[in-house]
């Protein structure tokens, strides 16, 4: 099998799959069933000053998709509601007991220098194999000009992680906000202040639903809400996206990046190192169906390598990014044509809708003696814009074919159509 084993911004591990800062790593008890379970590493939920974060009820609201399937999920829920002594003695143990585990410590403190002074050598002493920064947190802390409201600002991300640098140890882990404009200024900044890592994505700002009987968008609070984070296997494109922007930046490149959001199975984290992640985080998932669920992930990741020949992650990690560009950089004159396998086509006409209705009137159907329609493509129409393939219900029904046009590769920024086009 594989070799899942991994070293992340100098911390060891023996698999990517890390648990992320979040409710399942709130105390020792569920780190350790988390272990048992077989995670390589968690990051403890957030500390911060004492005295602990005061949290309402209620605290997390879903969107669902059908069957009452959670696309994702929003929270309210702030840091730690425990005292920092407790979450320090806790994480002490189990370091001591699972050393062979990565045990990242979550911080959030005001911006103050003495505040990061004050917290970094408590927790360089338990032990712990590195810390994050929370600059992501996008409610309930910013309103006191802590996560998110750091986050968003590169000046500051640059700061304290400078401040950590110079007072602790341990390797710095930054954990990027996605609720702003350009994740690579963050990522930058992180740099330049010395991080060792960053992490991303932590939650987007969102509001899932509204009860339409008492006018209250969900999680209620006795008569009120507000805004939370978002997470969950929707997040997930986002997610990815933000990781091959920093995998791809020449100012961040090689900086070690642990991809969060979304990750609910083996492919799921593949995608993530495959631009560019060289670890992983869960949560959603993990808090849906349980710790159980990294037995799957880490059986499906390494049957994977090993069918495709990567003994290691770092063997395949990164390999999807020289193949990430700019639209501006996409060959103009590639031309690909929908195909339906007639074999497996079900006849249930959602490809025509789609295409006569809201595309390119490219699909033809044909009434048959038996009442039924066939559909076929009509190629001189086609645009290849995929829609077809994405309604249809049957998998692998309808293909994209490559076309040769007979024509070179040209990019927007050589077409004579472009008046902005760059010199040759």
């Amino acid at each position: 099998m594989a070799d899942l084993s991994i070293v992340f911004a100098g911390i060891k591990a023996p698999n990517p799959f890390w648990l992320a800062s979040a409710p399942p790593t709130d105390k020792a008890y569920n780190v350790v069933r988390a272990f048992e379970a077989g995670w390589g590493g968690v990051v403890w939920k957030t500390l911060g000053e004492d005295p602990a974060a005061v949290n309402v009820s209620s605290r997390y609201s879903a969107h669902y998709g059908p069957n009452r399937q959670v696309q994702g999920i929003n929270n309210i829920e702030l840091i730690t509601d425990r005292s920092l002594e407790i979450n320090l003695r806790e994480i002490t143990q189990v370091k001591k007991d699972w050393p062979d585990r990565a045990l990242i410590v979550s911080l959030m403190v005001p911006c103050i220098e003495e505040s990061w002074k004050f917290i970094l050598p408590l927790v360089e002493a338990t032990g712990a194999d590195g810390i994050e920064l929370n600059f992501g947190c996008p409610h309930g802390m910013p309103e006191r000009g802590m996560g998110a409201a750091v986050g968003q600002v590169p000046e500051y991300v640059e700061m304290v992680t400078r401040w950590c640098k110079t007072y602790c140890a341990l390797p710095v882990i930054v954990k990027l906000t996605p609720n702003i404009t350009d994740i690579r200024q963050s990522a930058r900044a992180a740099h330049r202040g010395g991080a060792d890592a960053v992490s991303l994505i932590n939650t987007i700002n969102s509001i899932t639903s509204v009860d339409l009987d008492r006018m209250v968008a969900h999680p209620i609070v006795g008569d009120q809400s507000t805004h939370g984070g978002y997470c969950g296997s929707a997040v997930k494109p986002i997610a990815l996206n933000m990781v091959a922007e920093i995998a791809r930046d020449p100012e961040t490149r090689g900086l070690p990046i642990c991809g969060i959001g979304g990750i609910g199975n083996w492919r799921d984290a593949a995608e993530f190192m495959a631009l560019g992640s060289g670890a992983v985080q869960v949560c959603t998932a993990a808090m849906l169906h349980g710790f159980r669920i990294v037995e799957d992930m880490q059986d499906g990741l390494a049957r994977w390598m090993d069918q495709h020949g990567h003994a290691t992650v770092e063997a395949f990690r990164g390999q999807a990014v020289g193949h990430t560009t700019d639209w501006k950089y996409l060959d103009i004159n590639y031309k690909s044509v929908a195909h339906i396998d007639q074999e497996a086509c079900i006849g249930c006409g959602r490809c025509h809708i789609a295409c006569e209705d809201t595309s390119h009137q490219a699909i033809a159907s044909t009434l048959k003696a038996d009442g039924t329609h066939a559909y076929s493509v009509i190629e001189e129409e086609c645009v290849g814009c995929n829609l077809c393939q994405i309604t249809c219900p049957v998998e692998n029904c309808i293909e994209m074919e490559a076309q040769d046009t007979g024509k070179p590769y040209l990019n927007w920024t050589q077409d004579p159509r472009n008046p902005y086009r760059e010199a040759s």
